[in-house]
């Protein structure tokens, strides 16, 4: 689960930098939104592995 979020993490960072350069005015939302996104689940993610062990 948590390689899911890391990969998911990285194509919201990587559309993040297109979009928020002003390259696509559509996309630069989307790349907010799955940005934040994506960083909350990764810290969830880190959270509950911490907790499990």
């Amino acid at each position: 689960m948590l390689r899911w979020i890391v990969i998911f993490l990285v194509i919201a960072i990587i559309s993040a930098i297109f979009g928020f350069g002003g390259i696509a005015a559509g996309a630069e939302q989307i790349a907010k939104i799955l940005f934040f996104i994506f960083i909350v689940l990764f810290v969830i993610s880190l959270l509950s592995k911490l907790f499990r062990k």
